[in-house]
């Protein structure tokens, strides 16, 4: 009973007050904010139950995330190891190979939170692991979309090494990230208490053989339907995979609004931070609504989501930014027209 009472005290933590700290950073996608929090606060129960002597019998819920390039895929997961307070490291699915081919073996995913946390084994032992493009290594017949021949080296093969570290519990991991291909500088690491996400945009998932698209591609008369074990599976990924990743979310593209929202609300809004930027040159920035609108409508024509708003921005700003110390105590009021005459001039 003792065991119990000490565990429900750390439930302090729980997936509404998840949720609520995601939203303050994170625009639109409530269902995903949602599952998200559930996840990581289930996954913070099963680390304590272990700790007071619980036994193994609370499987890990890693984590898949679907969705269209810049809705916050990556940004969610960051914000949710910020939130956690667990160290965090970024991998990109693309660069592991099979072992034993050039390339990078799937341990080097462990390595980086090691790195993260300066060599900390405990610390990383219970940090996320987030591995992005997981789509790009879905099996291909004939190695057909990498150019490798008959050799999947990156897809099928990744694959397969991945299972070892989704569900495994000690590892070897390369103390430098570097330097991975170097055999004796290992250390063993138990990653039965590491959160993995994996997070893929799926655009080709309406290109299949059949002709007919699946998942959130396939919008019929009930709109788009959730993607299933069956689709990704006929996609390319191994049955064993998905089994390793039980839960599930897929992410809504972003709209104009939500990107205008983006933009001026959350607590690391580009707007109020170039604002912040301007004041120390005494410069009021202000940017009308329309003008947002439109450098919205921008982002979404370059099919990049809220990833495009910062480099929209600069060009937009660029001329003020250039000689801002040189008009202190101005007030100066972006409007559609700069916006226009900023991308066009890039355009041209």
């Amino acid at each position: 009973m003792k065991e119990k009472r000490e565990i429900y005290r750390f439930l302090h933590v729980t997936p509404r007050r998840i949720f609520e700290q995601l939203d303050q950073y994170v625009i639109g996608q409530k269902h995903a904010k949602e599952v998200l929090a559930i996840a990581a606060y289930n996954h913070l129960k099963r680390i304590e139950y272990l700790k007071f002597g619980g036994e193994v019998s609370i499987r890990k819920s890693n984590i898949l995330m679907m969705g269209p390039s810049g809705c916050g895929k990556t940004y969610l997961a960051r914000t949710l190891a910020r939130i956690l307070d667990v160290p965090f490291a970024y991998n990109d699915a693309t660069a592991f190979t099979e072992a034993g081919y050039y390339g990078e073996d799937v341990e080097v995913a462990i390595g980086r939170l090691l790195y993260a946390t300066n060599q900390n084994v405990s610390s990383a032992e219970n940090g996320i692991v987030f591995i992005d493009e997981i789509d790009k290594i879905a099996r291909r017949s004939g190695g057909a979309r990498t150019g490798a021949g008959a050799r999947d080296i990156g897809g099928e093969g990744v694959q397969q090494a991945l299972l070892k570290i989704l569900e495994g519990e000690k590892i070897f991991v390369p103390l430098n990230v570097t330097a991975h291909w170097n055999k004796y500088d290992y250390v063993e690491i138990d990653i039965s208490n590491i959160l993995f996400i994996c997070a893929g945009s799926f655009s080709d998932m309406n290109e299949q053989p059949d002709g007919n698209p699946i998942g959130f591609f396939n919008e019929g008369t009930q709109g788009p339907h959730e993607v299933s074990t069956e689709d990704l599976t006929r996609y390319g990924f191994l049955p064993e995979l998905l089994g390793r990743l039980p839960v599930r979310v897929q992410l809504d593209a972003l709209t104009a609004n939500d990107l205008v929202t983006i933009l001026t609300q959350p607590r690391e809004a580009m707007v109020p931070e170039y604002q912040r930027l301007c004041a120390l040159d005494q410069i009021q920035l202000d940017f009308s609504q329309e003008a947002l609108l439109e450098i919205a409508n921008a982002a979404l024509r370059q099919k990049l989501g809220a990833r495009a708003l910062r480099a929209i921005l600069e060009k937009v700003l660029h001329p003020i930014l250039f000689v801002a110390p040189e008009r202190a105590g101005e007030r100066i009021v972006i409007e559609p027209h700069d916006v226009h005459r900023a991308l066009s001039a890039v355009v041209q």
